[in-house]
C-alpha cells in the first residue's frame, strides 16, 4: 500500500511562511509516498440551518477551516522542494473555479513536479462557498465537476484545444503547459449520480469515513458498474482518507474505525488494505501543535505502518 500524509494548510497552528516546504521535506525523506492538501475558502461565522457543516443544520464548522490556505498553492510550495512524492487534492471542488483556468492551473502544477500530481475532486456541499466564488449555483455543482472533466479532457491534450459547452467555447487554441503525465483523477462520491460518475469516468473513489466492510462492498459495486459502462474494473482504484479521532489506546471491543493510538489506527489501514484500497493518506495536521510535533507524529505513524508490514522504503517503491 502507498502512504500519504497531508500538509500543514493552517495559519493559525503553522508558520505557512516556512512549515509547509520543511515539512514537505521531512515527510518525503520518512519514506510517505504523498502529500495532501484540501480546498476550503471561507468559514461561515452563522452555522445556523443550510449554513452548517457539509450543509447539516447547526453543526459548526471546524476552526480550521477559517484558516486555511489555497491547496494548489501549498502542493506548489510542496512540489518545490521533493522530488520523488505525489502531490494530491483532497479535495478540489471545481464548481468553484473557472474550469479552463482550474484545468491549466493543475497541468502546470504537474509540469513543474515532473508528473506528480493526483486531482482529488468532489462537488461541494458548501452553499456559502458556492454563493461567494462559484459561476454555477450549488444546484448545478453535478453539471459544474462534469463540466470540468469535460474541459479539462480537452486542455490536458494535445494542441489546439478546442470545446463547446452550455456554457463556454474556445476556438481551436494552443493551451500549454500541458501535464508531464496524464493526471488520475479520483473522485468523492456520496449519491447514485456521483457513483455513476466515478464508475464512467475517474480512476478511483476518494472516501474518507467508511469503514473497512463499507468500502470493500462500495468497490465491488463501482467496478461491478465500471464493467456495465464498458471499463476494465481494475482501473478504478481506491485512496482513502484517514482522519484519526485522537491518539489514546481504547480497548478493542467496540472500537470505532480510525479511533485509538496510531497502532491500532494502523490496524484499520491494514483491514483497508485487504479491502482492496491501494493508497491511503493520513491527517495528522490537526493533532500537533507545532512543525516539530508533526514530523515526529508523521515520523511515528509511518514506522507502526512499516512495522505492519503496510509499506517498504522509498528506495524500494522506487525500483
Amino acid at each position: 500500500m502507498r502512504l500519504g500524509v497531508t500538509l500543514p494548510q493552517t495559519s493559525h497552528r503553522y508558520d505557512l511562511a516556512k512549515d509547509v516546504t520543511a515539512f514537505a521535506r521531512a515527510a518525503e525523506e520518512i519514506g510517505f509516498d504523498s502529500l495532501w492538501a484540501y480546498e476550503r475558502i471561507l468559514a461561515p461565522v452563522d452555522s445556523s440551518g443550510e449554513h452548517g457543516l457539509y450543509g447539516i443544520p447547526d453543526v459548526p464548522w471546524p476552526d480550521a477551516y477559517a484558516h486555511t490556505t489555497d491547496a494548489l498553492v501549498t502542493l506548489t510550495l510542496a512540489a518545490a522542494v521533493t522530488d520523488r512524492v505525489e502531490l494530491g487534492t483532497g479535495v478540489l471542488i471545481p464548481g468553484l473555479h473557472l474550469p479552463m483556468r482550474l484545468a491549466r492551473s493543475i497541468a502546470a502544477l504537474d509540469a513543474a513536479s515532473g508528473g506528480r500530481v493526483i486531482a482529488g475532486l468532489g462537488s461541494g456541499w458548501s452553499i456559502d462557498e458556492f454563493a461567494a466564488t462559484a459561476p454555477r449555483p450549488i444546484a448545478e455543482r453535478g453539471a459544474a465537476l462534469d463540466e470540468f472533466l469535460d474541459i479539462a479532457g480537452e486542455v490536458w491534450g494535445p494542441d489546439p484545444v478546442s470545446y463547446t459547452t452550455e456554457r463556454y467555447q474556445l476556438v481551436p487554441s494552443a493551451v500549454n503547459p500541458k501535464p508531464a503525465r496524464r493526471v488520475p483523477v479520483f473522485l468523492a462520491a456520496g449519491n447514485r449520480r456521483s457513483w455513476s460518475r466515478l464508475a464512467r469516468r475517474a480512476d478511483g473513489w476518494l472516501p474518507f469515513s467508511d469503514s473497512p466492510e463499507q468500502v470493500s462492498k462500495r468497490l465491488d459495486a463501482l467496478r461491478a458498474e465500471a464493467v456495465e459502462a464498458g471499463r476494465d474494473p481494475s482501473e478504478i482504484g481506491c485512496i482513502f482518507q484517514v482522519t484519526p479521532r485522537g491518539l489514546a489506546e481504547v480497548p478493542s471491543a467496540g472500537r470505532e474505525p480510525y479511533t485509538g493510538s496510531l497502532r491500532q489506527v494502523v490496524e484499520d489501514v491494514a483491514a483497508l488494505g485487504e479491502a482492496g484500497v491501494d493508497h491511503a493518506y493520513v491527517t495528522l495536521a490537526s493533532l500537533a501543535g507545532s512543525l516539530s510535533e508533526l514530523v515526529d507524529l508523521s515520523g511515528e505513524w509511518y514506522a507502526e505502518a512499516k512495522a505492519a508490514g503496510l509499506t517498504d522504503s522509498p528506495e524500494t517503491a522506487k525500483e
